[in-house]
């Protein structure tokens, strides 16, 4: 049996919840990187630093649940704080107070991981344009976020624009200064730019899109498969549905063969994120 991971998953308990996890199971998958939600999509307004640490201890929750059930999915969590909360926090109380509490929501977060209830720190900056000075805040934070992970020993989840070669560029050498190792850097929601990212050291974090797989193996199988699956009720399958990865895996291994997949959804989770993938 083969083990396949999906790296990046949301789910909901106003959504599938428990039940995506099992779809996801059903159809082959063993391993799920559950990523927390942004506050916003689970009707928390953050006001205080401590705002985001119940949409942390719900994510946990639901990693407990799953991995004390019969399901037969080992879930491992990444914290963090959604680049996009800047825009929200910036309308309510403006920039210095909203980058002063996603910084206090990363330090948070940077506990749980400390505290083994956690594998990793989710940060970045808007993918969409935002003025200058959101941008210099926003690479401020995203750059505490790669410190803390170095203190913590832990890799990080990058949210971020589209990753063009000067993108990738540009934030393995943000995470160089931060001290951070940029092999310790996954970039969610990566094209299959295997070789570019390879050249910088981050790890990509590629969506199981339609053709996306079998791009990103023609240049190697240095990277992960992802879903980005929000498990939101008034989006059903958005982004791509539970079930992807694996059905995905299940589909390409007839044309690549499995050596490539164990490397894909063991060999580099366990790397990067320094968990142990077993089935």
């Amino acid at each position: 049996m083969i083990p396949i991971t999906d790296n990046h998953i949301h789910l909901d308990r106003r959504g599938k919840g428990i039940a995506a996890a099992k779809e996801f199971a059903n159809a082959g998958g063993t391993h799920l990187i559950l990523v927390s939600k942004p506050p916003w999509t689970v009707g928390v307004r953050v006001k205080e630093p401590d705002g985001f640490k119940p949409v942390f201890e719900e994510t946990i929750d639901i990693a407990r649940e799953i991995n004390l059930s019969d399901i037969g999915v080992t879930v491992f969590t990444v914290l963090g704080v959604h680049p996009a909360e800047i825009t929200r926090l910036t309308d309510q109380v403006g920039l210095k107070r909203a980058e002063e509490l996603m910084i206090r929501g990363l330090e948070i977060a940077g506990r749980f991981v400390s505290e083994n209830e956690a594998i990793a720190i989710k940060t970045g900056r808007p993918h969409y344009m935002v003025s200058d000075s959101i941008w210099d805040a926003s690479n401020r934070i995203m750059a505490y976020g790669m410190e803390l992970a170095r203190e913590a020993g832990c890799a990080v989840q990058l949210h971020t624009e589209t990753a063009e070669t000067s993108v990738i560029a540009d934030l393995a050498a943000i995470a160089r200064k931060s001290g951070l190792p940029p092999e310790k850097v996954v970039k969610h929601y990566a094209p299959p730019m295997v070789q570019a990212f390879k050249r910088e050291g981050i790890f990509p974090g590629v969506l199981a899109g339609k053709g996306a797989i079998e791009t990103a193996l023609s240049e190697g199988s240095r990277f992960m498969m992802e879903t980005d699956y929000i498990d939101d009720p008034k989006r059903p399958g958005a982004v791509l549905g539970p079930k992807t990865v694996p059905r995905r895996t299940k589909q390409l291994i007839e044309r690549f063969g499995e050596e490539v997949f164990w490397k894909v959804h063991k060999e580099n989770p366990e790397q990067v994120y320094g968990i142990e993938i077993t089935v």
